[in-house]
C-alpha cells in the first residue's frame, strides 16, 4: 500500500504540471533535449517513461518557474538544439556552411625605379712642356780657380781683380787641354734683368781679359748667372762686394 502511495504522488504532480498553462513555466520543456535513442531504452524498460513524465519534467518546471528559482538551483534557461543559441552558447554551436576561400590577388611587380645621372664636367689642367736645349756641361776635372771681383755696377776690374785673372791665365797654360766657361754673377741690388746682363758684362770682360793674357779664345765660353747663385744670402755691403764676382767652370774640350 505504501508503494502505492509513492507512485501515485509523482504521476499527480506530472498531471497537474502538464495541465497548467504555457505561460506558467518560464523555461518550456523541449523535446529535442532528450536523447534521441530514448525511446529505445523507453522500449527496453517502461520505467523510463514514469521516471520522465514523473520526475524530470516536474522537477524541471519547478526550477524555472521563475528567476529567484533558477538562481537558486543554478538553472539558465537555453533554446533548443535547432534554434538560434544565446549569448551563453548552451547547447551545440551554430552550424556555419563553409566559405570558400577568397581568390589570392597577385601583388603587382614593383615598378622599376628611375635612375638619375648626374655629370659633372671637371676641369683639366693642360700642362704645357716647354724643352729647352741649354748646353751640357761635364766637368772632367776640378781646377780651383781664383774668383775675380769687381765693383758695384760695373763689369771693370779692380786692381786685386786684374790680379786673379793673372792667377786664371797662369793655370790654363799650364792646363792647355782645358775648356773653361766663364760664368758672371752680380749682387741682389737692382733688378733681377739687369743683373742677368750685367753678370754676362762681366763674364766676357774676363774673357777679354783672359786672352790680352795669351789665352785662345776657342778655349772659353761666356754664362751670365746673374743674382741666382749667390755666395752669401744677406744684405750688406760687403756680402754684396763678395757675390759680385766670375768663376770658372771646367768643361769637356
Amino acid at each position: 500500500m505504501k508503494k502505492f502511495k509513492l507512485w501515485v504522488l509523482p504521476v499527480i504532480l506530472g498531471v497537474v504540471l502538464g495541465l497548467l498553462q504555457q505561460r506558467v513555466l518560464a523555461d518550456e520543456y523541449d523535446e529535442s533535449q532528450s536523447h534521441p535513442l530514448r525511446v529505445l531504452v523507453y522500449l527496453a524498460h517502461p520505467f523510463g517513461v514514469v521516471w520522465e513524465w514523473a520526475v524530470v519534467r516536474p522537477f524541471h518546471a519547478l526550477v524555472s518557474g521563475s528567476e529567484e528559482l533558477e538562481y537558486l538551483s543554478g538553472h539558465r534557461p537555453h533554446s533548443p538544439l535547432f534554434t538560434e543559441q544565446p549569448a551563453h552558447d548552451y547547447g551545440v554551436a551554430k552550424r556555419v556552411p563553409l566559405k570558400p576561400p577568397a581568390a589570392r590577388v597577385k601583388a603587382a611587380p614593383p615598378a622599376p625605379m628611375a635612375e638619375r645621372v648626374t655629370v659633372k664636367e671637371v676641369p683639366v689642367e693642360k700642362t704645357v712642356t716647354v724643352v729647352k736645349e741649354v748646353e751640357k756641361i761635364v766637368e772632367v776635372e776640378r781646377v780651383l780657380f781664383p774668383d775675380i771681383a769687381f765693383r758695384f755696377n760695373s763689369a771693370e776690374l779692380t786692381d786685386l781683380g786684374k790680379g786673379k785673372a793673372y792667377l786664371a791665365a797662369q793655370k790654363l797654360k799650364e792646363k792647355a787641354e782645358l775648356v773653361v766657361v766663364v760664368e758672371g754673377h752680380a749682387d741682389a741690388v737692382g733688378s733681377e734683368e739687369y743683373n742677368q746682363k750685367l753678370g754676362l758684362r762681366r763674364a766676357e770682360r774676363v774673357i777679354k781679359e783672359l786672352t790680352e793674357l795669351g789665352i785662345d779664345l776657342a778655349r772659353m765660353s761666356a754664362l751670365s748667372l746673374g743674382e741666382s747663385k749667390p755666395l752669401i744670402e744677406m744684405d750688406t755691403n760687403w756680402a754684396h762686394a763678395v757675390n759680385r764676382r766670375v768663376e770658372f767652370t771646367v768643361k769637356a774640350q
